[in-house]
């Protein structure tokens, strides 16, 4: 029966790998589908099936998912990108401070929402820079994906590994993995990486159009207005120095000063307050108008502009609507809708009035800033249709952000002198910003990565399986075999390069799930110190620099960047080499 088992695990291993590798089913189904086929054959029970769902390190990775997902929602990360990314400097003085500031967060925060926060600002800066976004939004993920291996929450593949040793039972007395063990390793790799990419990357990378500038000539085209704030920094520079002929994404049309109209020519026109700019662009771009530190203001918006929560939506006028052939100055919107008019666009036909004396038509589409009652008041009505909502826009009190990120920070810190336990420390975070309405309550599963969490608690009985049947031992007398005639040290290669190449080409999960069970029991085995082995499995899964599949960020940039897998294989590869060199030589100097 024993020999059965076996059998059977090395056919469910099989199965996963391939499954995920032709990408025949989702990563979830295909392992709920391997470990009840465990269950099925009585290798696991239920209660070591579902025992996964119970580790702790499993709460806490949905629990910092959740407070990633509510920062993300209050626009903190946003406003904070807005303030340290100045309009115009230096391709390698871009890219040092967001691989710098990335990095940094990516440390303490989920890397997901981090690179897709920090997307557009690329955009946008390679825009005005005339630099292809593929210069730069490789970096971008491989940054997120360096500061996420400095600590043990810095990435879920450090937290898994972590739920992982608790888990285990070949080793009785092996230490939890802390906080900083991954430091020593992680730190030293984040900067010697900022060094490759920073001196590196550039001639590296291609220089590709992306999806969204070989599309852009489809983007519906607005006309907007803002004007120069009261004592904005604008005033008194000239349109080169305030670098506004191009500007958000936007291009300037011209210039109103009183009864005159300026078609704008000439880069050294300098502003003055009051000064009302026309501009043509996107949605997308538009909405950055709405940002303070535009130094601009939409007249129409006034005090909506102070809402704490609002939204950008786009609408279309009806064929039937009571709004048509009337001025948008006389249809109040803001009484009547709860929104403000911000741009117009009137397809085939160029806007030559002033916003407010413009005569509506049937089609007309509308860029309106929307307050919560939008759709309240659109009951009943056939005026226009929502196209679709373009931004939400979050203000919370000042207070709110602090406990935010102040409670997350606070539970980290306490976490890593042992004071409080992370768990304990997230969940008093996650009460606090319900009790203060930062976020709600209703919300708050939406959030939640439910496939991530099969797969985490699968992954762990999948590891009880393998440990349970003798495969574990099996593959880990062979692994042993080949490389330790070479060494302790080579023993670290051999199990770094195995879970590399699985995670590069199939998932970091499922590689952490196979060959952590196999490097546990080799150190049992040869009666080495196991922690360096859990180490080196995290390390390697984590870094997944070789391919655009192996980890979810560089995904997120692959299509934008226009790259293909021989561009993520050339930056990639020597990052990967340097990588295992590093982790390998440290851990052994470390713990041999």
């Amino acid at each position: 029966m024993q020999h059965f088992d076996v059998i059977i695990v090395f056919v469910v291993m099989a199965f996963i790998l391939i499954s995920l590798y032709k990408e025949l089913m989702g990563a979830a189904f295909t392992f709920f589908i391997a470990v009840m086929a465990l269950g099925v054959f009585g290798i696991l029970t239920p209660s070591e099936i579902l025992g996964g769902f119970a580790n702790e390190q499993l709460a806490v990775i949905i629990m910092l998912l959740l407070l990633g997902d509510s920062i993300r929602q209050t626009s903190v990360i946003e406003i904070f990108f807005s303030k340290i990314f100045p309009r115009s400097t230096s391709y390698r003085g871009f890219l040092a401070r967001m691989m710098l500031w990335v990095g940094g967060f990516s440390a303490f925060l989920n890397n997901t929402p981090l690179v897709a926060v920090m997307m557009p600002y690329v955009h946008q800066w390679s825009k005005k820079n005339n630099v292809a976004p593929s210069k730069l939004l490789m970096p971008l993920s491989f940054a997120a994906i360096l500061g996420g291996c400095v600590t043990l929450i810095g990435t879920s593949t450090n937290l898994i590994v972590g739920g992982m040793v608790v888990d285990q039972d070949i080793i009785p007395n092996m230490r939890e993995l802390e906080m900083f063990d991954f430091f020593w390793v992680g730190f030293p790799m984040l900067v010697v990486g900022f060094l490759y990419l920073y001196f590196f990357s550039y001639r590296l990378l291609p220089a590709k159009k992306s999806v969204i500038d070989n599309f852009v000539e489809n983007e519906r085209k607005y006309l907007v207005e803002a004007m120069v704030r009261k004592n904005s920094k604008l005033a008194g520079l000239s349109l080169e120095e305030a670098d506004l002929k191009n500007t958000h994404g936007l291009y300037l049309v011209d210039i109103c000063r009183g009864k005159y109209t300026f078609q704008v020519t000439d880069s050294s026109f300098v502003l003055r307050e009051g000064d009302l700019l026309r501009f043509a662009g996107d949605t997308n771009h538009i909405s950055e108008l709405l940002n303070e530190n535009s130094g601009l203001m939409v007249p129409g918006v006034g005090m909506m502009s102070k809402l704490k929560k609002a939204q950008v939506v786009e609408i279309v006028i009806s064929h039937s609507s009571t709004l048509i052939t009337k001025a948008v100055q006389d249809v109040n919107f803001r009484g009547r809708y709860d929104s403000a008019l911000i741009a117009i666009h009137r397809n085939g036909e160029r806007i030559t009035t002033a916003i407010d004396e413009v005569r509506l038509k049937a089609g007309d589409v509308l860029l309106l800033l929307a307050g919560d009652s939008l759709s309240t008041r659109m009951q009943g009505e056939n005026d226009f249709y929502v196209i679709s909502q373009v931004k939400e826009l979050r203000k919370p009190e000042r207070y709110k952000i602090y406990v935010l990120f102040g409670g997350t920070l606070l539970a980290i810190l306490l976490a890593a002198l042992k004071l409080v336990p992370l768990f304990i420390g997230l969940v008093l975070v996650l009460a606090a910003i319900n009790l203060l309405g930062i976020v709600s309550a209703k919300d708050l599963p939406k959030s939640i990565d439910y496939n991530l969490g099969v797969i985490i608690a699968l992954s762990l009985a999948l590891g009880t399986a393998m440990i349970k049947t003798g495969v574990a031992e099996m593959i880990a007398d062979v692994v042993i075999r080949v490389f330790s005639p070479f060494g302790k040290v080579s023993l670290l290669f051999g199990i770094y390069l195995i879970t590399s190449i699985l995670a590069a080409y199939i998932t970091n999960k499922a590689a952490v799930a196979i060959v952590f069970p196999i490097s546990i029991t080799a150190a049992a085995n040869i009666g080495l110190d196991p922690t360096p082995f859990a180490l080196v499995v995290s390390f390697a899964a984590a870094a997944n620099f070789i391919t655009p599949i192996g980890y979810q960020t560089n995904l997120m940039v692959y299509g934008p960047g226009g790259y293909n897998f021989r561009d993520f294989f050339r930056v990639g590869f020597p990052l990967t080499v340097i990588y295992m060199l590093m982790t390998v030589g440290i851990l052994s100097y470390m713990y041999f």
